[in-house]
C-alpha cells in the first residue's frame, strides 16, 4: 500500500500519517517510513542530535498493525491506543533512517485488538512493544463533547 491506499484505511492525515508504504504478508504487516529530518517531532527533540521520541515509534507501530485489520477500518470505525506494555528502545533513530517495522495481531476480542511489533534499522531493533488499540465508532466520537 502506498500512501493514499493507506489513507482509505488509516484516519491520520499530513504530519501524523507516519507510514510511506505498508503490505501484509501472511498475518504479518511489514511497512516502512523514512525519517526526513524535518517532521515537526524533531524540532525541539533534540536541537543538536536529533532523534525520533520514543512515542512517535511506538506510533508507527501501531499505524502498521492497523494495516493488518483494514476490513473493519473503512467502515466507520477509527483505532484508538488502549495501551502499550513491555516496550524497549535498543538504538536511536535519526534522520535518514529508515524505520521498518513487523507487526501482527496476537488477540482479538469484540473491539479490543492486541498486537507486538518490532522496528529495525539496518536490521538492528531499534523498538519493540506490545500494544492494544480498540476500534472506536467515529460518528460517536465526533458527536462528543470536550
Amino acid at each position: 500500500m502506498n500512501k493514499e491506499e493507506l489513507k482509505a484505511i488509516l484516519p491520520h492525515r499530513n504530519s501524523m500519517l507516519l507510514l510511506d508504504e505498508a503490505e501484509k504478508i501472511g498475518d504479518e504487516a511489514h511497512a516502512s517510513y523514512t525519517v526526513r529530518g524535518d517532521e515537526f517531532f524533531l524540532d525541539g527533540h533534540f536541537p543538536s542530535f536529533k532523534v525520533v521520541p520514543g512515542v512517535i515509534l511506538c506510533e508507527i507501530l501501531a499505524q502498521s498493525a492497523c494495516v493488518l485489520i483494514d476490513k473493519q477500518l473503512g467502515e466507520g470505525s477509527m483505532p484508538l491506543y488502549a495501551g502499550i506494555d513491555k516496550v524497549r528502545f535498543k538504538r536511536p533513530v535519526r534522520p535518514g533512517d529508515t524505520l521498518r517495522t513487523v507487526c501482527r495481531i496476537t488477540k482479538s476480542k469484540g473491539i479490543f485488538y492486541f498486537a507486538e511489533g518490532t522496528g529495525y534499522v539496518d536490521g538492528e531493533i531499534a523498538v519493540k512493544a506490545e500494544f492494544s488499540f480498540a476500534l472506536a465508532d467515529k460518528d460517536s466520537l465526533c458527536s462528543q463533547k470536550s
